[in-house]
């Protein structure tokens, strides 16, 4: 059992560069992709709707013979609602009132005061006006993107929300195109990939420029959401999906086992990490991954998943585990023992914290209410998950009395003239003499 994931210990000698050496993954530094992205962008900017068709018949293998055949229409999306079955349309409309509830708590409102001085300052609030999010595809569908997405961008309160999915041979999921509609989607395009960042941040004869984009993709997409940042906003640069579980005490080995895989199914370079101080645990959740990949239906994915990014390893004991964690910053962290909640208070660095041995990361990528849409490859040392704010812009506000100016007028004036910056100093001036 060994030989499919690498065992690691604390105490081996060379530990920390082995561990280090397992979290490195750099998403978008190869060259000759750089180079590819950015002719894409170049051409698509010159070439407009021409040039992403294009690619979209190359790439995808898309029927479309113009254009206009990429887009889905809101028709579409209502029959493809309509035809669930009514018991993927209530799980449907559960995950979405619940990704709603919880993002309605993040919503910001402008706010403002009147200083000892009489001055009024504050903060204006406002929605962004138009954004673009990116829906994978091709390996698996993602409906429950398309929730994590749209659903905060429509309590953010954004006027139009443009959506963009690759639709492999001209096939894609109803569910996809159901959660889209139900989501509140503006319009619907099915193509993917660099062409359609570039698409989306520069504007075709078809497609409006978008004022920021968000939602992971593949390297090509990561590499173009970078290359297109500054002309729009973006999210983040996402990475392989990641899990990392701590288990102590009593825990059933299989539960963790298929927490692990949850994460390794869905791609060969996810990362799967389980840390205990417990080695029976260890090696009971080593079989269980065994035996659990003799019956999954993705387990050529998932087992070059564990075999090449996975680990579990041994921890002295809870403190040391923490110190770890913080090191890695996971995308997804379970930590799966009694005092779960006094454990999360010492995580300074993880995008999402699921407490307790009832809460699998599973449950946080449909409905459990906070987005799954997470920083990766070490970024929650820095960001945050996808959530209402990142729809939403903010605005200074500033309005001096005649009286209240004079005093900070005077302030300015002083420091401008050490800046030498006489015509600030000489503006200030302007409103005390």
């Amino acid at each position: 059992m060994d030989k499919l994931m690498r065992r690691l210990s604390t105490q081996d000698q060379n530990f920390k560069q082995i561990f280090a050496d397992l979290l490195a993954f750099e998403t978008v530094s190869d060259p000759e992709l750089l180079k590819t992205v950015d002719q894409i962008i170049a051409d698509v900017r010159q070439h407009g709707d021409a040039h992403v068709l294009k690619l979209t018949q190359q790439f995808d293998r898309h029927p479309a013979h113009q254009f206009s055949d990429l887009e889905i229409s809101q028709a579409e999306l209502k029959t493809a609602f309509d035809g669930l079955s009514t018991e993927v349309r209530e799980a449907l409309e559960m995950a979405a009132d619940r990704v709603r509830e919880f993002h309605q708590a993040q919503k910001q409102e402008g706010w403002s005061y009147v200083d000892a001085l009489g001055n009024t300052l504050g903060q204006k609030v406002t929605p962004l006006d138009r954004v673009g999010i990116y829906v994978p595809g091709g390996l698996a569908s993602y409906p429950s993107s398309v929730l994590m997405n749209a659903v905060p961008a429509h309590v953010a309160g954004v006027l139009e929300i443009i959506m963009v999915v690759p639709a492999p041979n001209g096939e894609l999921n109803p569910l996809v195109l159901a959660a889209a509609y139900l989501a509140g989607v503006s319009r619907v395009f099915t193509m993917g990939g660099a062409q359609a960042i570039a698409a989306l941040a520069y504007g075709t004869e078809t497609i409006p420029s978008v004022d920021k984009i968000t939602g992971p993709g593949n390297r090509f997409v990561a590499a173009a959401k970078r290359a297109v940042f500054g002309q729009v906003g973006i999210d983040m640069i996402a990475g392989p999906s990641e899990i990392l579980v701590y288990a102590e005490g009593a825990n059933n080995p299989k539960w963790l086992a298929m927490d692990l895989l949850s994460q390794a199914e869905h791609d060969t370079v996810a990362q799967a990490v389980f840390m205990s101080p417990d080695e029976q645990l260890l090696n009971d959740v080593a079989e269980a991954i065994e035996a659990h990949l003799k019956q999954l239906p993705k387990a050529d994915i998932a087992r070059t998943s564990i075999a090449n990014r996975g680990a579990l390893v041994l921890v002295k004991d809870r403190a040391e585990a923490i110190e770890l964690i913080n090191q890695v910053a996971p995308e997804h962290l379970q930590l799966c023992l009694d005092e779960a909640e006094v454990m999360a208070e010492q995580i300074r660095h993880a995008g999402a914290i699921f407490m307790g041995r009832f809460t699998p990361e599973a449950i946080g990528d449909y409905c459990a209410g906070p987005n799954h849409v997470l920083p990766t490859s070490g970024t929650a040392r820095f960001s945050s998950p996808l959530g209402v704010y990142d729809f939403q812009k903010r605005s200074s506000l500033i309005m001096c009395s005649e009286q209240g100016v004079k005093p900070l007028a005077r302030t300015a004036d002083i420091l401008a003239q050490q800046e030498n910056l006489d015509a600030h100093a000489r503006s200030a001036r302007y409103r005390y003499q």
